[in-house]
C-alpha cells in the first residue's frame, strides 16, 4: 500500500476534530486550539503551542492521546514533541506534502514512558516537593534505598488520590536505575496485572505470567485497592509476593487506603502488606501547598504575587492535580493578557476549579460516626462523659469544623446545645491526637471515605 499523503494543516485540522471530542470545551480551548504542526522531521511531527506552559502541560497530560490520534491518521509518524510557537507565520507552507516514510520500519520507541519498566523519568526525588504533610513517607522511600529488600519490605504508601503517591513510589525506581543499572525495576498498575493475569489464563500462558512477573528486583503496583474481591488474582498476588520477598527483592505498594481497610482483600494479603513499612500521605497544609505552587512556578520560570499564591494556595485544598490544574489555568490566563493578574481576577478564573465544601446534613454525620463507633446516636447529645461516647462526639465535632467549615457555635448548638469552648477544646484535642495516633487517624480516614 503506498504511503499516505497529507499537509501539516489538513493533517493537523483532522487531529484537532478528533482531539476536542477527547478533551472538555474548556481544556481543549486552553491548551490545544490554536495550535499547529511546524513541521516533521524523521517521523516526528513538531507542535507550537501558545505559551510554555502549554507546552508542558500538553507533553504531560495529553501526549500519548495526541500520537495516538496522529498515528491513525498516518501510520508512518514515529513520535510527537511540542514546541512553543508565536504565531502561525512562520509554519511551513499549508500545501508542502509531509510523512512518506515506511510505516513498517517506525515504532513508538519516543514515547515518554520507558516500555521496559514502566517507569516516567520525570518521577524523580528532585522534582518531589517535600513538606510536613509527606516528610515521612518521603524519608522512607529514602530508606528503602540504603537496604533494598530489607530495610523497609514492604514500604506501603497510601493516601487520597493526587498527593503524590505515584510520583515517590516511581522516584524510587528511576533512583535505583540510576545508581544500580543491573538491577531489574519494573512498574506496574493493579489494573494492568490484572488485565495481564486475564490474558495469561485465557491464553493458557500462565508459567510466562508467573516468570515475567518474578524476575525483578524492584517490583512496583500502584492502586492495590482494585484488587479487592478478585480472587484469582489476589491468589497469585500471594504467591509472587512470597517468592520476591523470600529472595529479599524490594516490594513497594501504593493505594488510597491503609491495607487492613481495604474492603474485599484476604487478610494474609493484609498481614504481608502491612509486615514492613506502612506511610501515609495525607492532604497537603496550606504551607505545603504554598511550596508546590512556588516550585512549580520557578521551574517554569513564571512569578505571581505572594498575594496570589497565598489565596490559590488557600483556596484549592488538598488535592495536588488540582492545584496544579488550577496555577496552569492562571498562568496561562496570565500570558494572554500580558500581566500579573490580581486576586479578584485569579478567583474569577478558577471559580471553576475550586469545588465547594461538600456538605451533608449534620444528623447524616453523627449517624455515620455512631454506627462507626457502634454507639446509640442519641448518646452524642446527651449531658454524658462516659469514655465511649465522649470520644465519637470529639470526632463528630472534628469533622463539622474540619470538612464543612461550621461555626463552633452552630456545632455547639447542634450537639446538645454545648458551649462554643466546648467545641473549641475538642476539635483542638483530636487535631493534636491526630499527629501522633496513627489509629486514630485511620478512623477518621474511614469515617470519611464512608462520607463520600
Amino acid at each position: 500500500m503506498p504511503p499516505q499523503t497529507h499537509t501539516y494543516e489538513s493533517l493537523w485540522r483532522d487531529v484537532l476534530a478528533d482531539i476536542e471530542l477527547e478533551l472538555s470545551p474548556a481544556s481543549f480551548s486552553t491548551w490545544v486550539k490554536g495550535s499547529y504542526i511546524t513541521r516533521e522531521e524523521d517521523g516526528t511531527v513538531f507542535v507550537a503551542l501558545s505559551s510554555q506552559f502549554a507546552r508542558d502541560w500538553v507533553a504531560e497530560k495529553y501526549q500519548k492521546m495526541i500520537l495516538r490520534i496522529l498515528r491513525e491518521k498516518e501510520s508512518s509518524i514515529r513520535s510527537v514533541s511540542f514546541v512553543v510557537g508565536k504565531d502561525k507565520k512562520d509554519a511551513p507552507e499549508k500545501e508542502r506534502p509531509i510523512f512518506n516514510h515506511s510505516a513498517d520500519s517506525l515504532g513508538l520507541d519516543d514515547l515518554y514512558i520507558n516500555k521496559e519498566d514502566n517507569l516516567n523519568p520525570r518521577y524523580t526525588f528532585e522534582s518531589f516537593v517535600v513538606g510536613s504533610f509527606n516528610e515521612l513517607a518521603y524519608a522512607a522511600a529514602l530508606g528503602t534505598l540504603q537496604e533494598l529488600g530489607r530495610r523497609y519490605n514492604p514500604l506501603f504508601v497510601h493516601g487520597h488520590t493526587g498527593h503524590g503517591k505515584t510520583h515517590l513510589i516511581q522516584a524510587i525506581g528511576n533512583k535505583v536505575k540510576d545508581g544500580h543499572p543491573s538491577k531489574k525495576v519494573f512498574y506496574v498498575t493493579c489494573e494492568k496485572f490484572t488485565q495481564d493475569l486475564v490474558t495469561a489464563i485465557q491464553s493458557k500462558g500462565m508459567a510466562s505470567f508467573k516468570d515475567r512477573y518474578r524476575k525483578y528486583d524492584v517490583f512496583i503496583m500502584d492502586d492495590i485497592q482494585f484488587m479487592a474481591n478478585k480472587q484469582k488474582a489476589q491468589e497469585e498476588m500471594f504467591h509472587l509476593f512470597n517468592t520476591l520477598y523470600d529472595n529479599n527483592k524490594q516490594i513497594v505498594f501504593s493505594s488510597d487506603q491503609h491495607p487492613n481497610y481495604i474492603p474485599g482483600l484476604e487478610e494474609r494479603l493484609k498481614s504481608r502488606f502491612s509486615a514492613g513499612m506502612t506511610v501515609d500521605i495525607p492532604a497537603p497544609d496550606t504551607e505545603s501547598r504554598i511550596a508546590i505552587i512556588k516550585n512549580k512556578l520557578i521551574k517554569n520560570s513564571f512569578t505571581l504575587t505572594d498575594e496570589v499564591v497565598e489565596y490559590l494556595a488557600t483556596s484549592v485544598d488538598g488535592n495536588i492535580r488540582e492545584l496544579e490544574g488550577a496555577l496552569n489555568a492562571i498562568v496561562c490566563q496570565a500570558q494572554l493578557k500580558n500581566k500579573e493578574l490580581s486576586v479578584n481576577e485569579v478567583r474569577e478564573v478558577i471559580k471553576n476549579s475550586i469545588k465547594p465544601k461538600k456538605m451533608i446534613p449534620i444528623e447524616d454525620v453523627v449517624t455515620i460516626v455512631s454506627d462507626f463507633y457502634t454507639i446509640p446516636k442519641d448518646l452524642i447529645y446527651k449531658k454524658t462523659r462516659k469514655k465511649e461516647v465522649v470520644k465519637p462526639r470529639q470526632v463528630i465535632m472534628y469533622l463539622l469544623r474540619e470538612d464543612f467549615s461550621l461555626p463552633y457555635p452552630t456545632i455547639g448548638s447542634k450537639l446538645g446545645k454545648r458551649d462554643h469552648t466546648t467545641v473549641i477544646h475538642s476539635f483542638e484535642k483530636i487535631k493534636k491526637e491526630l499527629e501522633v495516633d496513627t489509629e486514630l487517624a485511620q478512623e477518621i480516614h474511614q469515617i470519611r471515605l464512608i462520607m463520600q
